[in-house]
């Protein structure tokens, strides 16, 4: 992983960010009781409508505010989605916009009351360290995609959201077993006073979950832009090689971030 260039200044009056830490607890709370209680007896639809309420109350409460840009661009059937990765923040980001499932790293699943969140809404974990276990998500992956839409985040971990690192082509089989389109998403991070990239979010290097969150509610002055590229076209050759497809969302990507990030 990457570090950030810099230690950014406190912006949150002391008094804020104290409070902000206290809805925080109490807005997660909400989040655990509803995932215990609601979560078992409601439709999928309804799951959907509670887990966008959630997550866009969660990025008011760190003062973030959501751009989306070229929506139009996702089809209308189950797709799988390739984005570049800044923060712990994004999945909520994706989520306050359109809920979709997720694959995270399996240390996710160890995380503090996150980590069992994650699991209930159906996030696949993978071990990065092990191909045997890849081969059987993308398998698991291409049969839930035959009815539902996932994320994936081909780097295989995050940055300061600058540039984007190679992206791993293995997840990008299970489209291509499943036969559903591959969508394109930029995510980046910007200050909203100065319009400049913002490396507050960045989840990187040795910080944890804590430090992230701290360093976001003594910033809570941010915008998070989402700009969505439509499915990946080929040659039929090209649309059955997860090496062209993992580029081809790469490219797209890296040229997003060189045009506004640097």
């Amino acid at each position: 992983m990457t570090s950030p260039h810099h230690i950014p200044h406190v912006k949150t009056p002391i008094w804020l960010y104290i409070l902000s830490w206290f809805v925080v607890w109490l807005h997660v709370l909400r989040g655990v009781l509803t995932l215990f209680i609601l979560f078992p007896f409601v439709s999928p639809g309804t799951k959907k409508s509670h887990i966008q309420r959630w997550s866009k109350r969660l990025l008011k409460i760190f003062g973030i505010q959501l751009q989306v840009s070229n929506a139009q661009a996702l089809p209308q059937t189950s797709y799988l989605l390739a984005s570049n990765h800044v923060s712990w923040m994004d999945i909520h980001v994706i989520n306050s916009f359109k809920p979709i499932r997720f694959v995270a790293k399996s240390e996710v699943e160890k995380w503090p009351i996150f980590g069992w969140m994650a699991k209930q809404l159906g996030t696949v974990f993978i071990r990065r360290d092990s191909s045997r276990h890849a081969r059987q998500v993308v398998g698991e992956m291409a049969t839930a995609l035959k009815e539902q839409s996932i994320c994936i985040f081909p780097e295989g971990t995050s940055t300061i959201g600058k540039t984007v690192q190679t992206f791993k082509p293995n997840l990008f089989e299970a489209a291509v077993l499943a036969q559903v389109p591959i969508c394109t998403l930029a995510l980046a991070y910007f200050d909203r006073d100065s319009g400049e990239h913002s490396e507050v979010p960045a989840f990187v290097g040795d910080m944890g979950l804590l430090g992230s969150m701290a360093s976001i509610l003594k910033n809570r002055n941010l915008k998070v832009e989402l700009q969505f590229f439509p499915p990946a076209v080929g040659s039929p050759d090209q649309m059955q090689d997860r090496k062209w497809l993992s580029q081809h969302s790469q490219e797209e990507i890296a040229g997003y971030l060189s045009q506004n990030c640097n």
